[in-house]
């Protein structure tokens, strides 16, 4: 078994509204992706979340999104390609900037939500997030979703110079293919921790998940997904980095 990065969506609360409960969780992550102020956040939440894991020595990514706070950045919009490499440009560059003041750097970019799941099936999309990566700066990785066949998108970033990290989830179901269930559906996020803490171990030492079709899965994921916006989830946070913990002991 190889270690798998855990990692979590912060500063997604905007002004007085409070969304997630970071400061819970950053103690038992590696990675924090970091709103950027297009479906959430704002200048003071980002700069605080930055703040706050430095503190912990967690490394920070950006977490760009189409523009859509009213949609929380979870509905797709009808951007072209250039307008989708300019919107993620512009919204590195203003984490980097608050990472800049706290002696930090932006690590990776990890796209949330829609423009997450859009740049995963489709590679126009894909390329465009790329090629603000290589703008930005080559060596940041990007963090996409961990499918069945990972084939496609992994020669599109061969082709490009892009190194990817393959990321898989804790707490949600898959379809046959490997992708998300959708929100929309029964049973897409799941709500037990001892489930959820499962798939967690499963997906971490390489062992089958059952897919919604009944078929078996198997994910090589570099990193998994966690999500702590109440007390429940932030227990799962913790039992999951005691799970993890002890794999790598005992590996």
């Amino acid at each position: 078994m190889t270690s798998i990065l855990l990692n979590a969506d912060m500063g997604e609360s905007f002004g007085p509204w409070v969304m997630g409960m970071d400061h819970e969780v950053m103690p038992h992550v590696d990675l924090a992706n970091v709103a950027c102020g297009f479906h959430a956040s704002d200048p003071d939440v980002i700069r605080m979340t930055v703040r706050l894991a430095k503190k912990h020595g967690v490394r920070v990514g950006a977490h760009p999104a189409y523009p859509d706070m009213v949609g929380f950045g979870r509905r797709s919009l009808a951007c072209t390609s250039e307008e989708i490499e300019n919107l993620v440009l512009y919204q590195l560059g203003a984490l980097a900037g608050l990472c800049r003041a706290e002696g930090l750097e932006v690590s990776y970019v990890k796209p949330h939500g829609a423009l997450y799941n859009d740049m995963a099936r489709d590679p126009e999309i894909m390329a465009a997030v790329m090629r603000a990566i290589l703008a930005y700066d080559p060596r940041l990785p990007l963090m996409t979703l961990a499918t069945r066949d990972t084939s496609v998108v992994s020669q599109l970033a061969a082709e490009q110079g892009v190194t990817l990290w393959f990321e898989a989830f804790a707490d949600r179901a898959y379809d046959g293919a490997g992708r998300l269930v959708s929100r929309r559906e029964l049973g897409a996020v799941h709500r037990d921790p001892e489930v959820i803490v499962d798939q967690s171990r499963r997906i971490a030492q390489g062992l089958p998940l059952t897919a919604n079709d009944g078929s078996e899965l198997i994910l090589a994921a570099d990193t998994l997904c966690v999500h702590g916006d109440n007390p429940e989830s932030i227990a799962a946070v913790r039992a999951i980095r005691e799970a993890l913990n002890a794999l790598e002991a005992g590996a």
